[in-house]
C-alpha cells in the first residue's frame, strides 16, 4: 500500500497544478488540509480497530490509474438496463469519473441538478459552506477523496421546492489500461420543507480491478425529507468505499436504503448527526451475497440533541465463502432527553463457510431514552421450508420464498415503482430463481 500512497502524495501535486485559478478558492484549503491527513494516517489496515474485519492491503498493493481520460463510446444502449426509466428521472451519468453530458439529463429549473465541478464554479457560496464541513475529514479515505475533490454530483434543492421525479446518479467504469480508482465527490443540499429522491449506483463495465472511494455529503434543512437509495451489485473485480455522512436540522426526515448485492469489497460508512429536535433517521440496509464477496457496514447514529427518534434495521443473507461485517452505533449525546433509537441486524448463513461478524452498539450518555439493539444468526426454517415443499414448491423456489420474506420488512418502505420492479429481478436473479412476486 506503500507504494500507492506515494504515487497519490506526488498525484495531487500535479492535480493542484492543474486546477489554475480554484487553488484560491477556500474549498481548496480543505484539500491541501485534508492531504496532509491522509500522508499521515495511510490507508486503514486491520490494526484499526474500525477495519479489523476488512483487509485492504490486498486491494492496494496494486497499481492504480488516477487520472483518467474519459470515455466516449459508450452510448444509452450499453446501459440503458442499469437506469430506472429512461426519461422520467433525472440523471446525472459518468464514465471513469467524468460526466457524460450525452447521457445526462440534468436542470437549473426551480433547483440544481448538476455535477460538483459546475458547482465549484457557479455555486461557490454552496460548496464553502456546506462541502467538507459534513463528512468526517479525519478518516483518511475521506480525507484521501476530498484532496482530489472535482467531479460528482451536486443536488441543491432550495426551501419549499419538491423534485417532481427521482434523481439517479450513476457512475460507470470501462477497460483501460490499467486499474481504476475513481473518487467521486457528491453534495446534496436539501432546503427546508423541500424534498427529494436520489438513487446512485456505480457499476464496473470493464475487465480490470476498479475500486470507487465515494464521499457523499447531505445537509438537510429544518423540515426536510430526503430519500436515498443505494444499489450496490456490481461484478467481483469491482470494491466500493462508500462514505455518506448526514447533517439533520429540526423535524427533518431523511432515510438511506442500501442494498449490496454484488462487488469484491463493499464497504458503507454511514453516519447521521442529529443536530435539532423532531429530526428522524431511517437506515435500511439489505446483503445478498455468495462466492468470495464482502460487505462491510459501519454506521453510526448521533443523537447530539433531546427529542430525535432513529430506526435501522439491516437483512444479510450470505452463501458460500461470502462475509459480511456489521457495526453499528447509536450515541446519545449528553443531555439528548426523550431519544427514541431503534436498531436491529438479522442475518441468514446459507453455507458452512459463510460468516458474518455483527456487533450493535449502544454508546448512551442521557437519561429518560428509549434505545434498544439486537442481533441475529441463524439459518433457513427447516419446518417453515418442509410445509413450503409439502405443497409442490421446488426447493430452490421455496427456499427464496423464505429469504424474501425474511428481507420483506428492511424492503417494504420503498415507494419508487420502477426501483421495486429492478429489485425483484436483482433479488431473483441473486437467488438464483425465477419468480412473480411483489415487494
Amino acid at each position: 500500500m506503500d507504494v500507492f500512497k506515494d504515487k497519490l502524495l506526488s498525484s495531487f501535486i500535479v492535480f493542484e497544478n492543474q486546477l489554475n485559478g480554484q487553488k484560491k478558492q477556500p474549498f481548496h484549503q480543505k484539500r491541501r488540509e485534508a492531504i496532509d491527513v491522509f500522508e499521515v494516517k495511510g490507508f486503514p489496515t486491520v490494526k484499526d480497530e474500525e477495519w479489523k474485519y476488512t483487509n485492504l492491503k490486498p486491494l492496494f498493493n496494486k497499481d492504480f490509474n488516477v487520472f483518467h481520460p474519459g470515455e466516449d463510446s459508450l452510448e444509452f444502449s450499453d446501459i440503458r438496463r442499469f437506469f430506472l426509466s429512461e426519461s422520467d428521472t433525472y440523471k446525472i451519468v459518468f464514465i471513469n469519473g467524468i460526466f457524460a453530458s450525452w447521457l445526462s439529463s440534468t436542470t437549473h429549473q426551480n433547483y440544481d441538478i448538476c455535477t460538483f465541478s459546475a458547482a465549484l464554479e457557479n455555486h461557490r457560496d454552496v460548496v464553502d459552506k456546506y462541502a467538507g464541513s459534513i463528512a468526517r475529514n479525519q478518516e483518511s479515505l475521506t480525507a484521501l477523496n476530498t484532496s482530489f475533490a472535482k467531479e460528482g454530483a451536486f443536488i441543491n434543492i432550495p426551501d419549499g421546492k419538491v423534485v417532481d421525479r427521482p434523481i439517479e446518479v450513476l457512475y460507470f467504469t470501462t477497460d483501460s489500461d490499467n486499474n481504476t480508482f475513481i473518487q467521486p465527490r457528491n453534495l446534496v443540499v436539501v432546503g427546508k420543507n423541500a424534498e427529494c429522491c436520489i438513487v446512485e449506483r456505480h457499476q464496473s463495465l470493464g475487465k480490470q480491478l476498479t475500486v470507487n472511494n465515494s464521499v457523499t455529503e447531505v445537509m438537510a434543512h429544518a423540515g426536510a425529507q430526503v430519500t436515498y437509495h443505494k444499489i450496490q451489485n456490481d461484478d467481483d473485480n469491482a470494491s466500493l468505499i462508500d462514505s455518506t455522512t448526514i447533517k439533520q436540522e429540526r423535524d427533518s426526515k431523511v432515510t438511506v436504503h442500501t442494498f449490496s448485492f454484488g462487488g469484491k469489497i463493499t464497504r458503507n460508512n454511514l453516519e447521521f448527526d442529529l443536530t435539532e429536535a423532531g429530526a428522524e433517521a431511517y437506515l435500511y440496509g439489505v446483503s445478498i451475497l455468495d462466492k468470495r464477496q464482502l460487505v462491510d457496514n459501519h454506521t453510526i447514529v448521533n443523537h447530539m440533541v433531546p427529542n430525535c427518534y432513529s430506526n435501522e434495521l439491516y437483512k444479510g443473507i450470505y452463501d458460500d465463502n461470502s462475509r459480511g461485517v456489521f457495526n453499528g452505533k447509536i450515541h446519545v449525546h449528553p443531555h439528548a432527553v426523550k431519544t427514541n433509537a431503534f436498531q436491529e441486524n438479522n442475518n441468514l448463513l446459507l453455507s458452512d463457510k459463510a460468516s458474518i461478524d455483527t456487533k450493535p452498539q449502544l454508546e448512551i450518555y442521557a437519561d429518560d431514552v428509549k434505545c434498544s439493539h439486537g442481533c441475529t444468526i441463524g439459518q433457513l426454517d427447516e419446518d417453515a421450508l418442509f410445509y413450503l415443499r409439502q405443497r409442490g414448491i421446488g426447493v430452490k423456489e421455496a427456499q427464496a420464498l423464505l429469504m424474501l420474506a425474511f428481507t420483506t420488512d428492511a424492503l417494504k418502505e420503498i415507494k419508487i415503482p420502477e426501483l421495486k420492479s429492478k429489485l425483484n429481478r436483482l433479488i431473483a436473479r441473486k437467488l438464483n430463481v425465477n419468480l412473480d412476486f411483489n415487494l
